[in-house]
């Protein structure tokens, strides 16, 4: 205690805290400095742990990263190449045909970003060994696939299509684990039924063949282009000399045409000489006939514009008078036909109007006459027929009352049906050819009140009466 009361009096003791900051101050720095990781070029660098974004791991390749301590780790993965020798046995072609396939591929971890994580995830920790056991298991599979789509001469003769059939399969099965494919190297394909050697052996005689035969080809085409070339030396000797000759000729020719064309130039020329001097007086016959036939065109003219001015100016006013009254006197009727008919449209509306006005003024009385009959119809039809009752039975008295008898004259002899005479049967069917009132109801579909209901009247007989009256009327 007496010792710490000393020390914290001593001077040295600011001295002491500096120093213990600067060593925890450096010793923070070193463990930031080895937590932070730098990626080399042959390598990937994996952090997994808390690396967010809801992936299982970061992987970096070509850069570096700060190691969080506690909540993050970090491990490599190695790019170096792994060659994989891979000796098919016994695979079945297409042609159910079993070929040995001997081969070399050559794979690698892959740096593109989404295959780069299938590695990660699926080889973080696996030694080379082991990656290299899942890769020749994953492409013994895909090569005996590839095996069986094709034929053994597609195997044989298009080696680059069979290649790249197996680059295509095998590189998007091995991009599910995170690694690439590099390289392919297919050694001779063999057969156990030596289907391959007797290919092998047909395509060699069939070059064979056609080497014997270009050969010969070859001697012919000799033999042919010697003859030719003979063939051509004799030929073209006598064409030689027959061109000469037609040389020769030609320059006759040449000069008998020369000759010939001199003389027809000159003929030409004074033919040509002789059509200018005709030409020329033609044409000034032609220019004095043109003249001539201008002056009488001119007069001709000047007598047609009198004869229009004397005679055809009078008859065309004349004739646009007659147009023009005929014109006016047609608007005339044209305007007096418009206000007759005018006047027959206002006396129509008028009519019209006033039978509008009759009608409507009817069906109001027809409509207070229905109302005061309680609006019963049958007692609003007697109403009207009681309205017009006494012309109905003036009308009807008025149908015999006009009626004028001369004379008649009966013979009775006392005898009649019924108990009645002739003369009252006579008389009765005279009075019942008019319609009796109680009938006309009857055909309006009405009931004639018990008072209005008449009696026929008996007529007396009498034997051996005769009747004459003159210009008497019968009421």
């Amino acid at each position: 205690m007496l010792n710490f009361i000393l020390l914290q009096s001593s001077p040295f003791a600011g001295l002491i805290g500096i120093g213990i900051a600067i060593l925890f101050i450096f010793i923070l720095i070193v463990a930031m400095i080895k937590r932070y990781k730098r990626c080399p070029s042959d390598r990937i660098l994996v952090v997994y742990g808390k690396v967010g974004g809801g992936e299982s791991a970061k992987c970096i390749h070509g850069g570096a990263a700060f190691i969080f301590p506690v909540i993050q780790d970090y491990e490599f993965l190695d790019l170096t190449p792994i060659s994989i020798e891979v000796n098919l046995i016994n695979a079945l072609s297409k042609q159910n045909i079993r070929v040995n396939v001997p081969s070399r591929f050559t794979i690698g971890v892959s740096t593109e970003p989404g295959i780069m994580q299938n590695a990660a995830e699926r080889l973080l920790g696996l030694g080379q060994n082991e990656i290299q056991e899942l890769a020749q298991e994953i492409i013994f599979g895909q090569l005996r696939l590839v095996v069986a789509s094709m034929d053994i001469e597609e195997i044989n003769s298009d080696r680059d299509k069979f290649l790249t059939n197996i680059s295509k399969s095998v590189e998007s099965e091995l991009k599910k684990v995170g690694l690439k494919l590099i390289n392919v190297n297919i050694t001779d394909i063999v057969d156990e039924s030596g289907y391959i050697e007797a290919l092998g052996k047909e395509a060699a005689a069939h070059a064979i063949n056609a080497a014997r035969k270009s050969v010969a080809e070859k001697n012919r085409d000799g033999s042919i282009g010697e003859a030719n070339a003979v063939q051509d030396e004799r030929t073209q000797v006598a064409a030689a000399n027959a061109q000469a000759v037609d040389g020769e000729n030609t320059a006759k020719i040449a000069v008998a045409n020369s000759d010939s064309l001199r003389r027809q130039r000159e003929a030409e020329a004074e033919r040509v000489a002789i059509a200018a001097e005709k030409v020329q007086s033609a044409k000034a016959l032609e220019e004095s006939y043109a003249a001539e036939k201008e002056a009488e065109l001119a007069r001709a003219e000047r007598e047609r514009s009198s004869q229009v001015a004397d005679v055809i100016v009078p008859a065309e006013i004349d004739k646009r008078k007659v147009e023009i009254d005929a014109e006016a006197e047609a608007e005339n009727i044209r305007r007096i036909a418009k206000g007759e008919a005018d006047a027959i449209l206002f006396k129509a509306q008028a009519e019209a109007q006033g039978l509008y006005e009759v009608l409507t003024k009817q069906a109001a009385g027809l409509d207070q006459i229905v109302k005061a009959a309680g609006n019963d119809s049958q007692n609003a039809a007697l109403l009207l027929i009681a309205d017009k009752l006494p012309e109905l039975v003036k009308t009807q008295a008025e149908a015999i009352k006009n009626i004028k008898i001369d004379k008649v004259t009966v013979w009775e002899n006392g005898g009649g049906k019924d108990g009645k005479s002739s003369t009252s049967n006579f008389i009765s069917g005279m009075y019942k050819a008019v319609p009796p009132l109680q009938e006309m109801f009857n055909m309006a579909g009405m009931q004639l009140p018990d008072y209005l209901k008449g009696k026929t009247i008996d007529v007396k007989e009498e034997d051996s009466t005769e009747i004459t009256d003159t210009n008497d009327t019968v009421s």
